[in-house]
């Protein structure tokens, strides 16, 4: 039993090290020699990276990032699954999902400063959530193109996930989510939202930057 406790131990702590590769520090170094942390928002995530360093590294950021969500809540999860002792594979994969979120925003690589972990958050949701997860991202993309506000985006995007569990279920015919689940995509919003408190006061303000190239209905100078 205790070797199975230590196997989860570091089942957990290994998606943290995965969530904790620094990928917007790492491509800033490459691409412009610079801390992406020192620049822009001042956020190690896609979207500074972009408004930094173009759509080119973001995209490889954005990719990186949403991988290494999936990566510790698709795979190493399930394969590992026998070897500890949560009989729920649900709580496992919210557990290295979890945790690799964490790996991204608290960063042992980079003394501790990381993104949002919004990116990160995604890839999680997509393993575990994968019929829901087109239709939030719909609703992210839907807010960034009506109002320019990413922070805004992520925000209803992860409050519209429980939602989206309840509703789509009769219309697709797939299982409801387990509750482990349910009650995690409960959470999910609460953490996006402290994440992105900074943002918030500036939206409050009318300080937050916006997305400008992506809002097809700005109005022209």
């Amino acid at each position: 039993m205790a070797d199975e406790y230590l196997r989860l131990i570091l089942l957990i702590f290994g998606s943290y090290i995965v969530g904790s590769f620094p990928t917007s520090i790492i491509v800033g170094r490459f691409a412009k020699g610079i801390d992406i942390r020192d620049h822009g928002s001042g956020n190690a995530g896609g979207t500074n990276v972009f408004r930094v360093l173009g759509w080119k590294p973001a995209l490889v950021v954005i990719t990186f990032d949403v991988f290494k969500g999936w990566l510790p809540a698709a795979a190493l999860a399930p394969v590992l699954f026998n070897s500890q002792p949560i009989p729920d594979l649900g709580v496992l994969q919210i557990l290295c999902g979890f945790a690799a979120v964490l790996g991204h925003t608290y960063t042992i690589f980079a003394g501790f400063q990381g993104g949002k972990g919004v990116g990160t958050l995604g890839g999680v949701l997509l393993a575990l959530f994968p019929t829901a997860f087109p239709f939030c991202l719909a609703v992210a993309v839907l807010t960034i193109v009506l109002t320019g506000y990413v922070s805004l985006a992520s925000i209803l995007a992860s409050s519209a996930l429980p939602v989206f569990l309840l509703v789509l279920p009769p219309f697709f015919g797939t299982e409801p989510a387990d509750l482990s689940l349910m009650v995690f995509s409960l959470l999910i919003p609460f953490f996006i939202i402290y994440t992105h408190r900074s943002n918030i006061q500036r939206l409050r303000n009318g300080e937050e930057n916006r997305f400008e190239k992506a809002m097809i209905f700005r109005k022209k100078d």
